[in-house]
Parts: structure tokens; sequence; C-alpha cells
């Protein structure tokens, strides 16, 4: 028998824009697994990198997030996505009539989930996809006759200038169309000067605009029924499709993709801060929930959720900071180029420090190395934007936030128990060490692409790499205890003590 959630898809068609991200392809393929009954989902994509929308959907079939769904469906279920051309960044979506009329007339479910995730974008782009394309989403769907509910993807970090924050709108310091203005008219130059006054305690445009666009769907609560989900940092798959599916290389797996190259060797963590790590497809189970229970019910208020951790399930780096290399060296890469070796600083001073000696100089030799043997240099490149953007990220490094979700636990726990096991976003079961065990085998296959049939090669090169890298600490650290003797005119008995004691202060970095 068919859950509650299922039923309520059953024949119905879902218009998704953000389709092609993270979470995008997520709920596509949750959708498809989870609902196959569905009429069909209207993806908002645009043309890029010179390929028309139709390339563009057949590339992301080709996702092994899909894998599983294949196990149970042929390639026919994919005919169950519509692409429809157009940007949430262009008016009207930039969608043509036609199809305009199309999804006007057949949409049933809206979930907006397209926005800029950049950090260190300027007013202007986050002012036009955030907030205006909010906004153009919103005035499609006054338009739809059949329209059940309509989801909005957020962020709990709308409120990151509150260190506690409740299922509820937070006031904005500016209005939308004051701000829309502002970007009408002034140039680039004079909107970089005013955006400091305009942030105030907000850390960046991002947030900024984002939560202007809460106040958007706000407005149309009355007309139609509004969830606003705020996610925080999304990470890879707990249980669905795959433990351990991302194709995101944000949040710590990205410092596990690096890390297991050997290239990212010091990380900047409060490791007994709590961070707010959210699993994928605990995102989507709720979302696609939060389309049934907006749908199915009557309310003219926007309804707001937290989809995070901090206060259900708190995760502290401390529980796994003990078994992190392990997990590199039972999972590790046969692209490895150095062996792993990670470690956590509690300062960013300190990660500054210890950058110079274990990323910077290091990627100065191996881009050379690179360049000799005809390779692409990128290593100095990487480990310079990511000292640039320390500054800009240290609040989020170093804050610890917790976010109330009272409205989702309950409403996790209200659900049929069909829905429970279908839908399951209740990550107050989810055991972190576990999950990072996963975490790092997702990160090997999905973002190193390194398929578990190589693991054997890559252990075997992992112990070659151990070797290697004993020598050189030996050989290096032997020169220098060298130097300092011959330095300071030394006796040749004082050799080992300063290189002992040179690799015991190093050990400190």
């Amino acid at each position: 028998m068919a859950s509650e959630v299922q039923n309520f898809y059953k024949n119905k068609y879902i218009f998704l824009t953000g389709g092609t991200g993270f979470l995008g392809v997520a709920i596509i393929e949750k959708i498809l697994r989870s609902a196959p009954e569905v009429a069909g989902i209207y993806l908002l994509m645009r043309p890029k990198k010179g390929k028309v929308i139709e390339e563009r959907l057949k590339e992301l079939t080709k996702n092994p997030v899909f894998e599983q769904l294949l196990q149970t469906q042929s390639d026919d279920i994919f005919k169950k996505l519509i692409p429809v051309s157009g940007d949430v960044g262009e008016n009207f979506l930039g969608l043509s009539p036609a199809d305009q009329a199309t999804v006007v007339e057949n949409t049933n479910v809206v979930i907006h989930s397209a926005a800029t995730l950049d950090f260190q974008a300027t007013l202007r782009p986050t002012v036009n996809i955030n907030l205006l394309g909010t906004k153009r989403v919103l005035e499609l769907c006054t338009r739809m006759r059949n329209l059940k509910s309509m989801v909005h993807i957020s962020s709990a970090y709308v409120n990151s200038y509150l260190t506690e924050a409740e299922e509820k709108l937070y006031p904005c310091t500016e209005t939308a169309q004051k701000v829309v203005d502002l970007v009408d008219t002034l140039s680039d130059a004079a909107l970089d000067d005013l955006l400091p006054k305009l942030l105030k305690d907000h850390p960046n445009a991002y947030t900024f605009t984002k939560q202007l666009a809460e106040h958007e769907v706000n407005k149309h609560a009355a007309q139609f029924p509004c969830a606003i989900i705020r996610p925080s940092m999304i990470t890879g798959a707990w249980k669905e499709p795959t433990p351990g599916w991302t194709i995101s290389k944000n949040g710590p797996q990205g410092f596990l993709m690096g890390a297991s190259k050997g290239i990212i060797r010091r990380l900047p963590v409060g490791v007994d801060l709590v961070y707010d790590y959210i699993p994928v497809d605990a995102v989507v189970n709720q979302t696609l929930v939060l389309g049934w229970y907006m749908g199915t019910n009557s309310f003219r208020e926007v309804k707001v959720f937290h989809c995070t951790s901090s206060t259900s399930n708190p995760f502290k780096w401390n529980s796994v900071v003990d078994h992190v290399n392990d997990h590199l060296h039972k999972y590790p890469l046969k692209s490895a180029i150095w062996y792993p070796r990670l470690k956590f600083v509690s300062s960013l001073w300190v990660y500054k420090l210890a950058s110079i000696f274990v990323h910077i100089l290091p990627a100065l030799v191996l881009d050379l190395l690179l360049r000799v043997t005809g390779g692409r240099p990128m290593l100095m490149r990487l480990h310079t934007n990511v000292w640039e953007s320390l500054n800009r990220l240290e609040k989020f490094i170093f804050t610890e936030w917790k976010y109330h979700n009272p409205a989702t636990q309950q409403l996790a726990q209200s659900l049929p128990e069909k829905d429970k096991q279908l839908f399951n976003f209740n990550v107050a079961q989810l055991q972190w060490p576990e999950y990072f065990v996963q975490l790092t085998q997702g990160v090997r296959r999905y973002l190193n692409n390194e398929h578990p049939k190589s693991l054997d090669a890559a252990r075997r090169k992992d112990k070659v790499l151990f070797v290697v890298d004993l020598v050189f600490q030996v050989l290096i650290f032997a020169l220098l205890g060298w130097l300092l003797a011959t330095v300071f005119g030394s006796s040749s008995s004082l050799f080992w003590v300063y290189a002992i004691g040179s690799y015991l202060l190093f050990s400190l970095l």
C-alpha cells in the first residue's frame, strides 16, 4: 500500500528550480524512486557551456545517484523529467510563453531550490538570483490554477547574526524594494561601498538576500500554502540513495577530499564546538513531506521549519577527530599525491603558520614538478584560494549556533508509520562516528571517482607513500639539524638534538 505522502504526489506535476545542483539532483532521485507515480517534474534549466537543456538533462541522468533507482526501474522513468528552458535570474524565469502556459496549467507543487551559494558574491548577483529569483517564482505561482503547495528552500544561516534562532521569521533591517531599487540605480562600485551599511550584522550578501526572500514568500502565504525549510550545512547522504553519496565539495566532504589526496594536512576547526551538519537525504525527505503537509492542510500563514542537527543531535569534531586519519588509510585513494595525515588546529593564525610549511611550500614544489612533466599546476592556486577565503569564513568556522527545531521534530513524530520509514528526516537517530565512515567512502567513490574495486591497489600505494613520507621527514629534519648545527657552530654531537628538537617544534603546528 502506498503511503500518504506517495498518494499525495501520485499523478501530480512538480515544478522544480535548482534541479541540477547537489540538493536538486537528490530531490529528483528521491521522487522518481519513492513516488514513481508522479505525473512529471518540470525542471527549470538553462543552456550551459554550449549545451542545450536536453543534453544537460541526459548528463544529469548519468549521475551515480540514480544507480539505486535503476535497479528497480528502467530508463523510461526519466521520461517523467520535463526540461523547460529558463533561468531564475531572468524576467518571467526566462520561460517562453508556451512553457509558461504549460507550467501554469499543470503544476501542483512548487519546490524552489535555486540560489547562488557563493559567500563572497557581491550584492547585484545575489539580489538577482536569491531575492528577485524567488519573487519571479512566486509570481508564477500566483497564476497556477491547481497549486497545492509551495516549498521554499532557504538556509538556517539567514539568521546567522543570532547564535540561537527559532522556527520563525525575523524582521529584516531593509525592505526588499529598497534593496532592489539600489541595485537598479547604483554602480557596482557604489554598491560595494554601501554593502556593509546594508548588511549590518549579516556576514555576507548571501544570508542577507536569503532573509529578504523569506519575507517575499510570507507575502503570498494567504494565497497558497507556503513552507520555508531552513537546512544548515548540507552534507553527504546518511542512508539514501546510498550512504555517503555526494557531489558537493562544500563542508566536511570537501575537507575529506583534499585530505585523502594528501593535499590538505591542516584543518582549522574548534573540535569542542557544535557544528550544524545535515545529511542531504534528510533535507530531501523533509522537503517532500512539507509539500504533502502544506498541500493537505488549509494553512494561510507561512510555516517555517529548521532542517538542522545542533539541538536534536549535536555534532562535535572531537567525536571523530581521533578516527579521521584511520578512515583515510582504511579507504585510501589510488590517486593520492602524498601520504594523508590530517591534523586539526583550533585557531586561524596557527593554521596559517602551519600552512606555510605543509601546504604552500609543498605546493610550490609539486606545481614545479607538474610543469616539468607537462601537467597542469593547480595546488598553489587551490591553497591560495583557501587562504584568501579564510577571513570571510572565520565566523562560520569558529561560531557555534543553536537552531531550535520543535516544529520539525513534531512533524517527524506525527508522520504515519509508513512515511516515517520512506521519508525519514529524524536525525536524532543518526550516529555521527558511523556516518563519517560512510562519508569517507562516499568521498572516495563519488568525488574522487575511485571504484571500490581499486581499494586493494590503493592500500598498497598507501603503504608505499607511508615509507616515502617517513624517509622524507627523516631527511628533512636531519638536514635542518645539520644546518642549525652549522649556523650555531655546535659540535656534531648536537646534530640530532637540533633535528629532534625541530621535529618536536614542528609537530606543535
